[in-house]
């Protein structure tokens, strides 16, 4: 079960950064970004593979910058990629802030 507290401080890292379904800007801190992350991958379908520009086109809905957003997604371990082709990782799968922060001290 998720703390609510933690549920509620990224429901408020959302409201600062989204404008209805529009982000505003990328969030700086690492924390705030994988908040942002987690909300726009959702924004893709489980089991369904996608082009790079399928991809662009959907990240485009939320941002102009889809080139850093679809990097971003691969470095936090969302999305994978493979020959040119893009899938969201199930969330059991999505690393903690905890991990992502070990592996790029690494």
């Amino acid at each position: 079960m998720r703390n609510v507290k933690i549920e509620a401080w990224e429901e408020k890292v959302l409201k600062n950064y989204l404008d209805g379904t529009r982000l505003i800007k990328i969030p700086a801190s690492r924390k705030k970004r994988l908040v942002v992350l987690r909300w726009l991958i959702r924004k893709f379908e489980q089991e369904v593979t996608y082009t790079e520009r399928q991809v662009n086109e959907i990240i485009g809905r939320h941002h102009c910058d889809h080139a850093t957003l679809r990097r971003e997604l691969i470095g936090y371990q969302l999305m994978e990629r493979e020959n040119g082709f893009y899938w969201r990782l199930p969330a059991c799968l999505w690393k903690s802030e905890t991990e992502i922060m070990r592996q790029i001290e690494l």
